[in-house]
């Protein structure tokens, strides 16, 4: 089954390069050229990844994350100008999986593509139901994809789901922030630490009584991230 990536950007230089591309690694390719008809294109085509310019016209890229985000978990990979740190950081709070910066290479955006397709939750078996992970009031359904905290249901876009993931199948040790990166976003990942901090504040946020005084997600200065096996009491 072919690969179908909506491309929602509005430069006619960039569409071009992306379509041409694209298809030659045989995906297809939904094109929208401004927020409205991303959300109007993602209704119609249910893209397998979506390719997210942040300045759209009519609604912004960061706006239309945010709406595909409250009803799908679908891989987001948001298109930046080099150099905005600012609109990286907010687009990754948003809920986006991985970025990419203007200009790029096409290999190297294929490379991400395929990779937030292969971390992408699938339609789970009868057994892989039976996959959870528990740790105080955190339930982890590994193959349904789904958090419960207390028994109520939590919301997390891939790249958060991913990470808690790992953090909680290695309780109480100590993971480096590259051996995350590595784990995470994979091997040849660009990105600095601050996508990573941000996905933790994003976590923490959510998984936390407390977030400004985290008991789960617990910093090791200098090295990394540790996930405590019982929850600290404030």
């Amino acid at each position: 089954m072919q690969t179908t990536v909506l491309v929602a950007e509005d430069e006619e230089s960039f569409i071009d390069a992306l379509t041409l591309g694209l298809k030659k690694e045989g995906m297809n390719v939904a094109i929208a050229r401004d927020g409205k008809e991303a959300l109007d294109l993602f209704e119609a085509v249910a893209p397998d990844v979506i390719l997210l310019d942040l300045m759209l016209p009519k609604i912004s890229g960061i706006d239309v994350c945010k709406q595909i985000r409250a009803v799908s978990q679908v891989p987001i990979i948001m298109v930046t100008a080099r150099g905005s740190e600012l609109d990286t950081v907010v687009g990754l709070e948003v809920g986006a999986d991985d970025y990419v910066t203007k200009p790029f290479r096409m290999r190297e955006l294929t490379a991400r593509i395929r990779a937030v397709l292969r971390r992408a939750p699938t339609t789970p078996t009868v057994e892989a139901s039976q996959d959870m992970i528990e740790i105080g009031e955190i339930c982890l359904d590994t193959a349904r994809h789904e958090l419960r905290i207390s028994d109520s249901p939590v919301a997390l876009p891939l790249k958060e789901f991913e990470l808690l993931e790992l953090l909680m199948s290695n309780p109480n040790r100590v993971m480096t922030r590259d051996m995350i990166i590595d784990r995470v976003w994979g091997p040849y990942h660009t990105s600095d630490t601050k996508t990573l901090d941000v996905h933790i504040k994003r976590l923490r946020g959510k998984i936390e009584p407390d977030p400004t005084n985290p008991t789960y997600i617990t910093t090791v200065r200098g090295l990394g991230y540790r996930f405590e096996s019982k929850s600290k009491k404030p």
